[in-house]
């Protein structure tokens, strides 16, 4: 039996119900990327990492890309928590930018996460509404679907999905090779 832990970071909460959900789907370790170290994430054969989107980056990814060359022949794969709906086009341009060389062969998940203002930091929400009155000047005919998703967002949305972790389950519980 493989020994499985999920790595995530959260900045509002949407990728740690995720995490958690998926560590007691897999009944496995939980460990924040902030309080990991890479001596303890050594000892796993199988390593899931979790983070929100922000600004094209995925929080979390620096530790994994600082540590793949002592990683890279475990069992690992990453998940994205994103306001915005699923986007192939968006997905595979995300996954190119991101994942070079033998990062490549990582299987990378997108899940649709939540939007609170009330929990934004202050900038957040400055530069989300800079953003917005952006995207206003464009043709709504034209908006992209993250373009559309972020002037249709006012106030609180949860599009968190437990069954959204179905393929990434299915993905840990499966053996090597990838």
């Amino acid at each position: 039996m493989s020994k499985t832990v999920v790595l995530y970071q959260s900045k509002y909460g949407a990728t740690k119900k995720y995490a958690q959900w998926l560590a007691e789907a897999l009944a496995c370790d939980l460990v924040e990327t902030k309080k990991a170290n890479i001596a303890q994430i050594e000892s796993y054969d199988v390593i899931v990492l979790g983070g929100g989107v922000y600004a094209s980056g995925i929080l979390g990814f620096s530790f994994l890309k600082k540590y793949f060359p002592r990683l890279k022949t475990k069992k690992i794969a990453v998940f994205a928590v994103g306001a915005s709906p699923y986007d192939e086009k968006m997905i595979n341009a995300f996954r190119t930018q991101k994942f070079k060389g033998e990062m490549a062969r990582i299987p990378f998940y997108y899940l649709r996460g939540a939007w609170n203002e009330e929990k934004m930091t202050w900038l957040d929400r400055k530069l989300c509404g800079m953003l917005k009155k952006m995207v206003a000047k464009k043709d709504p005919a034209t908006y992209e679907p993250w373009e559309a998703a972020l002037m249709e967002a006012n106030g609180n949305y949860d599009w968190t999905n437990k069954e959204a972790l179905t393929p990434i389950i299915d993905w840990a519980r499966q053996e090597k090779p990838q």
